[in-house]
């Protein structure tokens, strides 16, 4: 009697995240288990992480007993700096123009090492295959919240293999979108006073992967930043308030998502440290009284286009280079 041998066969989209990862170097076995244990079951991963889980203590220490047996030292980057949880982990604020420009790419890029514009360790890479594949996601932190935000279907799954992964292990919870309604979703979500993120993790291969349009209420990561974890960085930006155009009505005090304004005697008193340059205060300004501002103090802005044009223009000097010392060795 021959013996029968069950197999579990792989999704093609985990083949691809697969071949993907054995392409980026220093990423590990490990690295892999947790990208797709993230990509695989989010919402539970994010219930626990936001501690809505009701096994949510238990859980997440027997991930801290995981990790400390089967994840790779070092505890720091190298150089001797130790690597936090948010250098593995974080999300760049962008206002709505920069967060659009980053939906509408249409070539892949590689940009790598991004350290002044992404001011962590570790996962600094924006590197966008098919960044037209686009899939909007139920958002993990809002579906983990008893009384969550609406709509769900927020965020934004950007190129390959992430969207094709996403999409094809969560049918039900995942939609394909065009580059046209990724843009029509930012702005929606703006308009309701939510900040764009742009995220990135070093299990996700250490890259850009995801747009979330964030609320205080909802959102695990504005959670773990007022709680003391730095896993937010600034867009680059502070706002600005002109006082002779302020009539103190206090819409932009409402509106803003990191407390860094409120109402002093008789003016509206905006704290620059924790103003992270959203600029979702700006759009809800009727007078026109408050504006954003370059702050060279909260690092550079992910202004994508003017990367991709830089790194264009150092591809094309370094062939005119090559090319001119293939003429002469002629």
């Amino acid at each position: 009697m021959k013996r029968r041998h069950h197999s579990f066969p792989l999704k093609p989209s985990t083949h691809s995240f697969i071949q993907e990862a054995r392409k980026t170097s220093g990423y590990s076995f490990f690295d892999w288990l947790h990208g797709y244990i993230y990509g695989r079951w989010p919402y539970l991963y994010i219930s626990i992480g936001t501690g809505e889980h009701r096994f949510a203590p238990f859980l997440a220490k027997l991930w801290q007993i995981f990790t400390k047996i089967f994840q790779p030292k070092p505890g720091n980057n190298g150089s001797g700096e130790r690597i936090t949880f948010a250098d593995t982990y974080h999300g760049k604020v962008m206002p709505l123009e920069q967060a659009s420009r980053l939906v509408t790419i249409n070539k892949d890029i590689s940009l790598k090492d991004l350290e002044q514009i992404i001011p962590y360790a570790k996962a600094r890479d924006i590197i966008l295959r098919n960044p037209d594949h686009i899939v909007a996601l139920e958002c993990p932190c809002r579906a983990a919240r008893p009384h969550p935000c609406e709509p769900l279907d927020v965020c934004l799954i950007v190129g390959e293999p992430f969207a094709g992964f996403i999409k094809e292990h969560h049918p039900h919870r995942s939609r394909w979108i065009t580059q046209k309604e990724a843009v029509d979703i930012l702005e929606a979500e703006h308009e309701r006073g939510h900040v764009h993120h742009a995220f990135l993790k070093d299990a996700m291969l250490g890259r850009f992967y995801a747009i979330c349009n964030c609320c205080k209420c909802c959102c695990g990561a504005m959670q773990a930043w007022r709680n003391g974890t730095p896993m937010l960085a600034s867009s680059g930006y502070v706002s600005q308030i002109d006082e002779e155009l302020c009539v103190l009505c206090e819409a932009c005090a409402d509106a803003c998502q990191f407390g860094a304004i409120h109402m002093g005697d008789d003016m509206i008193i905006l704290d620059d440290k924790l103003c992270m340059g959203c600029g979702v205060c700006v759009s809800k300004c009727e007078t026109g009284a408050l504006s954003l501002l370059r702050d060279p103090g909260k690092g550079e802005p992910l202004e994508i286009q003017e990367l991709i044009a830089s790194a264009d223009k150092e591809c094309h000097l370094v062939n005119s280079l090559l090319e001119n010392k293939e003429i002469r060795s002629q």
